[in-house]
């Protein structure tokens, strides 16, 4: 039995592979959905860790208890390197967050597969780009306004397109 096999009980008892469709050949838009946001998932796990590198390498925690890591280290908010990162973060959580659910609708709506996957990876590369010269190398203005707007009128495609093909159904 392979990964994509489910096995259900019949009313005999006999049991009867079921095999699942999300992730095959038919449906290329659904695998690139999952790879990019699996990618934009993982980039915001890596947010935390890089806001301790932070903490650690400035010496600057905001716990107490967290000191014991650090010589010379002291409790202290405001601190501008780790504020970077963390500023970085939150912004992650109020975009890509609308960008995975509003992906996900758009996806299940139905789009041609061509123009679904260039949104789809577009609007993740954006925000991967956003991270980078934002939290990673600090890169001046526009570069950091364009990633966030970028991901942000595609958001919003997917969300009038969800609601161009969605409406007739209330």
């Amino acid at each position: 039995m392979d990964n994509h096999t489910l096995v259900t009980p019949t009313a005999s008892a006999v049991t009867m592979p079921m095999r699942l469709e999300l992730l095959d050949k038919s449906n290329p838009v659904f695998a690139c959905y999952l790879v990019w946001m699996s990618l934009l998932v993982l980039k915001m796990l890596c947010m935390s860790l890089l806001t301790a590198r932070q903490r650690i390498k400035t010496k600057i925690f905001s716990n107490p208890e967290d000191l014991r890591l650090s010589k010379n280290s002291e409790v202290r908010f405001g601190d501008d390197h780790v504020e970077r990162v963390r500023r970085a973060h939150r912004n992650d959580l109020e975009n890509v967050l609308p960008f995975l659910l509003m992906s996900l609708g758009y996806v299940a709506a139905g789009p041609h597969p061509m123009v679904a996957r260039m949104v789809i990876r577009i609007g993740a590369s954006a925000r991967l780009l956003h991270t980078f010269v934002y939290a990673i190398v600090p890169v001046p203005q526009p570069a950091r306004i364009l990633a966030f707007t970028t991901t942000l009128l595609i958001t919003c495609f997917e969300a009038i397109y969800v609601l161009v093909c969605c409406i007739k159904y209330i």
